[in-house]
C-alpha cells in the first residue's frame, strides 16, 4: 500500500472539495496550485514543523478547528481531503528561508518519524510549502491536502502447469 499527499491552495473549503471531487463525484485532485509528495502526513508528520514555525504548542495546534478537519472522502476512504491551519499557512509564508535547514534538522530529530529522515529532504519540502503558502496568502486562499491511499494490486493468479 502506498500513500501520496498533495498539498494545495484553494479559495475556501468548498473550493477545496471541488479540487479533489469532480462534478461527477469522481476523484480528480488536479488543476490547483500545489505539489505532491510521498510520506508527509499533514496531521502527524507536519505537526512538529508547525510547532517550530508558528511557535504554537502542539496542543494549541491540535485544538485549532482547521487542524486536519476532514472536508471530503471518496473511494471508500482511499481519497481524503483535510484542511491545514491558517497559522501554518501564515508561518510558512513569513518563514525566513535562511533558517530552513535549521528548522529541517530540528524537525528531523522529532519523534514523529519511525526513522529520522534526511533533513535536506525536509528542507526541500519546506521550500515548496513556503512558495505555496506565499501564493496562497497573496490570493487570500487557504491550504489543504489531498491524501490518496493506493492499495497494492492483488497478485496475479497464474495457471498451474503440471509436469509430466
Amino acid at each position: 500500500m502506498g500513500v501520496i499527499y498533495g498539498y494545495f491552495a484553494a479559495a475556501d473549503d468548498d473550493d477545496a472539495v471541488r479540487a479533489v471531487m469532480g462534478e461527477d463525484d469522481e476523484p480528480t485532485a488536479t488543476g490547483y496550485d500545489g505539489f505532491d509528495v510521498n510520506g508527509m502526513d499533514p496531521t502527524v508528520d507536519l505537526l512538529p514543523a508547525e510547532v517550530i514555525l508558528s511557535g504554537r504548542s502542539a496542543e494549541t495546534i491540535q485544538a485549532d478547528p482547521r487542524y486536519g478537519h476532514l472536508l471530503a472522502t471518496a473511494d471508500d476512504g482511499q481519497l481524503l481531503c483535510p484542511s491545514l491551519t491558517d497559522a501554518l499557512r501564515d508561518a510558512l509564508a513569513a518563514a525566513d528561508r535562511g533558517s530552513l535547514h535549521h528548522v529541517a534538522q530540528v524537525w528531523a530529530a522529532s519523534d514523529v518519524f519511525p526513522t529520522p529522515p534526511d533533513p535536506q529532504g525536509l528542507a526541500e519540502f519546506l521550500e515548496q510549502a513556503i512558495d505555496l503558502a506565499g501564493r496562497a496568502v497573496e490570493r487570500g486562499h487557504r491550504l489543504y491536502c489531498w491524501i490518496c491511499v493506493r492499495r497494492a494490486p492483488a497478485p496475479l493468479a497464474l495457471p498451474v502447469q503440471r509436469q509430466g
